[in-house]
C-alpha cells in the first residue's frame, strides 16, 4: 500500500509543527477534521496551559491577536467547544476556510469512533469486529498530500472524542490493536452499515465497483429496529430528492420500483414521470429519507427492511452472529469472504 507507506514518510512535516517525531506504522498518526470555520469567526480552544483564542484570515491563524502561517498544540489532551480530545491539533487555513484537524494515534482515534459506530451493549466480539473495520477504513483513507484524512462525520466515520470512550469499547480497540483486513496484499475496503435488511448488497450496487469480497450474502441474524419498517414519503420530498441528482419533475405519480438489484434492492424506480437506474436509483430513495434501497411501495407509502447502503457488515447481523457464539474473525470471514486479518505492518507492504 504505496500510499501509506507514503504517508509514514511525509507525515514528518505536521509532526514537527506537533514536537514530535515522525512514527513507525505501530505509532501511525490520523489527521481527523474537527470543524471548518468560517474566516474570522472567533474559535476558543482550552488546553492544559490555558484558553486559547483563535480566528483564521486570508493570510493565515491569528492566534491571541497574533498572526501566523498556521498553528499547532501539542497533546495529550485539548478541548474544542467544550469537547474534549486526545492528541495535539493543527489549524491552518485552505480553500477559504479555518480547518482545525486533530492529530492523534489512530489507536486513540477507534476509542472515540467505536462508541459512535456501535453500542456498548453489543456483544464482545462484535465490538471487535466493528473495531477492525474501523482502523481498517482509516487506514485506507490516509493520504499525505490531502489537508487531512478523515472528517468526524457519517461522510466518513463517526469521530466524538474523549468524552464517548467506554471501557468496553477500548478493551475491543485494545484486543484487535493493529490488525485490519487484507485482501491480495491490500488494505480492504471495509464498509458497514447498520442493517442488511436480510440480504448484504454488492459493492457494485451502491458504489459502481465490484470488489470480490464485497457480494451478497444472506444475513440471517440481523434483527434490528429497522429489519422491517413502513413510512410515508411526501410528494415535496421526493421532488426535492430528484431535483438534487439534477432531474426536473414530469408527474404526478407516486414511486414504483420496476427492476431490482440481485441482493433485492431498488435498481430502477420511476416516480413523478421520471425514471431512475442503477446506484443512483438506490441514493435516490435515500434522498427521500427512506432508511435503505431494500423497499417497495404502495402509493406514497413505502415498505421497507434494513438500514443503510447493506454494503459489508451489517452491524446487527454482527451482533446476532456474535451472541450465538461466533467470534469476531467468523465474523469478519462471513461478511468479508477471501479477505485476511492481518498485522498493520504486513498490509502495508
Amino acid at each position: 500500500m504505496k500510499r501509506l507507506l507514503a504517508w509514514v514518510g511525509l507525515l514528518a512535516l505536521v509532526l514537527a509543527a506537533l514536537g514530535q517525531k515522525a512514527p513507525g506504522l505501530e505509532a501511525l498518526l490520523v489527521r481527523v477534521l474537527l470543524e471548518e470555520v468560517a474566516l474570522g469567526e472567533e474559535v476558543r480552544l482550552a488546553r492544559p496551559t490555558g484558553e486559547v483564542a483563535l480566528r483564521g484570515q486570508a493570510e493565515g491563524v491569528v492566534v491571541e491577536g497574533r498572526p501566523l502561517p498556521s498553528w499547532a498544540v501539542e497533546g495529550p489532551y485539548f478541548a474544542l467547544e467544550g469537547r474534549p480530545y486526545r492528541g495535539g491539533l493543527v489549524a491552518r487555513v485552505e480553500g477559504g476556510r479555518l480547518l482545525l484537524v486533530n492529530v492523534l494515534p489512530l489507536e486513540d482515534y477507534l476509542l472515540g469512533v467505536l462508541p459512535a459506530e456501535m453500542p456498548a451493549s453489543f456483544p464482545e466480539e462484535a465490538l471487535k469486529a466493528q473495531a477492525v473495520l474501523a482502523r481498517t477504513f482509516a487506514v485506507r483513507r490516509l493520504n499525505p498530500l490531502a489537508p487531512y484524512d478523515l472528517c468526524a462525520t457519517e461522510a466518513c466515520q463517526v469521530y466524538l472524542g474523549l468524552s464517548a470512550e467506554t471501557p468496553r469499547h477500548e478493551r475491543a480497540v485494545r484486543a484487535t490493536e493493529g490488525r485490519v483486513l487484507s485482501y491480495a496484499g491490500q488494505v480492504a475496503s471495509a464498509l458497514y452499515h447498520a442493517d442488511s435488511g436480510g440480504m448484504t448488497a454488492g459493492s457494485e450496487e451502491v458504489f459502481q465497483k465490484a470488489l470480490p469480497y464485497l457480494r451478497p450474502r444472506p444475513d440471517p441474524y440481523a434483527k434490528g429496529p429497522k429489519s422491517v419498517w413502513q413510512q410515508a414519503v411526501r410528494p415535496e420530498e421526493a421532488a426535492r430528492a430528484l431535483r438534487a441528482l439534477g432531474y426536473a419533475p414530469r408527474g404526478d405519480d407516486p414511486p414504483q420500483v420496476l427492476e431490482k438489484s440481485p441482493s433485492g434492492r431498488a435498481w430502477r424506480v420511476r416516480l413523478l414521470g421520471v425514471e431512475v437506474r442503477g446506484p443512483e436509483a438506490q441514493r435516490l430513495l435515500r434522498l427521500m429519507g427512506l432508511p435503505s434501497a431494500m423497499a417497495e411501495f404502495q402509493g406514497w407509502l413505502a415498505l421497507g427492511r434494513g438500514a443503510g447502503h447493506g454494503v459489508g457488515l451489517s452491524q446487527w447481523g454482527a451482533k446476532g452472529m456474535a451472541e450465538r457464539g461466533y467470534g469476531y474473525r467468523e465474523i469478519l470471514g462471513y461478511y468479508f469472504p477471501g479477505t485476511l486479518l492481518s498485522p498493520l505492518e504486513v498490509a502495508a507492504r
